[in-house]
């Protein structure tokens, strides 16, 4: 269906909408700027961002004490798990200042600049489900973000109760994270639904984490069953496409009981990784590190060269199949997506 086309007048009045919402973040800015100016506001201290809330953050400056803030007008984007000076005023604080980030999870935006999602976690959950179907191509995205990254990835298979009943489901299933526990990766397999969240809870204890995954495999259902005050929206899975609806809209941090915080994003269907190159992909692909640079041609694409140790790799059964084509999937996304 295609975009009903705006009237000249409709267009007007949006432009003047936008343009009156610009000019009161400016007020708001230049107000805070001329509070900190004048010292009206209260001394600095130690904050951690916990929401996004477009111009503005929340964040905690002690357990269960949350303040809304803006930003100073010289402060890059913040997202949830910065660590932030702020100073408190009237009617909200102000963000004077930014710590260093230990890590970051990015992403890129449908124009190719990179967005962080996530900073100073140091635990990715990469959560899918029977439904939506899975592909081994997203999880390994994932994955190699994660390594790239330098953040220890877990996979999580939610939705379990689904299985129940259905061999050719739970055989599929299987048969597609069967190679990820051989490469060292964690796979644990819980369900919203039924309980069994002890090894969740136990993987998350005393880390800062963040859920990604396709919308609608229940990163948000997850978070309800982990913390019940959380309350977060769940949405179905379409009826015509199976894919999931996007419920979370922006980042939010959770302190949970049993130790550890929580950071659930909004859903991501499609992980793009453009913004990398074929050597950081290559590097993101644990299994390929030992072969690398052992190529007969400095500039192998592991295709079909002569003396590819990646290929010999893959002919003895060190590199299975399914990961081989991951990699030459987004190493074709990198050159489409450019």
């Amino acid at each position: 269906m295609s975009k009903r086309k705006l009237s000249r007048q409709q267009a007007w009045r949006v432009e003047k909408i936008h343009k009156e919402r610009a000019e009161r973040a400016r007020r708001r800015d230049v107000a805070a700027e001329q509070a900190l100016e004048g010292g009206a506001l209260g001394p600095e201290r130690e904050g951690l961002v916990v929401a996004h809330f477009g111009t503005q953050v929340e964040v905690e400056a002690a357990p269960g004490t949350r303040r809304r803030c803006h930003l100073r007008a010289n402060l890059e984007a913040l997202v949830t798990g910065d660590r932030v000076i702020w100073c408190d005023g009237d009617p909200t604080g102000v963000v004077v200042a930014q710590s260093p980030r230990d890590s970051q999870l990015c992403r890129p935006d449908p124009y190719g600049k990179l967005k962080p999602v996530a900073a100073n976690i140091d635990r990715i959950f990469v959560v899918i489900a029977p439904l939506p179907e899975p592909h081994a191509n997203l999880i390994d995205r994932y994955l190699v973000a994660a390594e790239v990254s330098g953040i220890e990835p877990v996979l999580v298979l939610n939705k379990t109760d689904l299985l129940a009943g259905d061999e050719a489901l739970r055989r599929d299933i299987g048969a597609l994270l069967a190679i990820y526990p051989q490469l060292g990766y964690r796979v644990l397999e819980v369900s919203s639904r039924e309980g069994g969240l002890a090894p969740l809870l136990a993987a998350l204890r005393e880390h800062t984490s963040v859920f990604v995954g396709q919308s609608g495999v229940g990163k948000s259902s997850l978070v309800n069953a982990l913390l019940p005050g959380a309350d977060l929206r769940v949405g179905a899975l379409s009826e015509l496409t199976a894919k999931g609806t996007h419920t979370t809209t922006t980042a939010q941090l959770f302190h949970l009981p049993s130790g550890g915080s929580l950071i659930d994003s909004p859903g991501i269907r499609e992980f793009g990784l453009w913004h990398m190159d074929r050597d950081q992909v290559e590097w993101g692909f644990r299994e390929f590190r030992q072969h690398l640079g052992q190529c007969r041609f400095r500039d192998c694409r592991h295709q079909r060269e002569p003396g590819c140790a990646i290929l010999a790799a893959a002919e003895r059964g060190d590199i299975s199949d399914q990961r081989l084509d991951s990699y030459r999937r987004i190493v074709g996304s990198l050159e489409d997506g450019r």
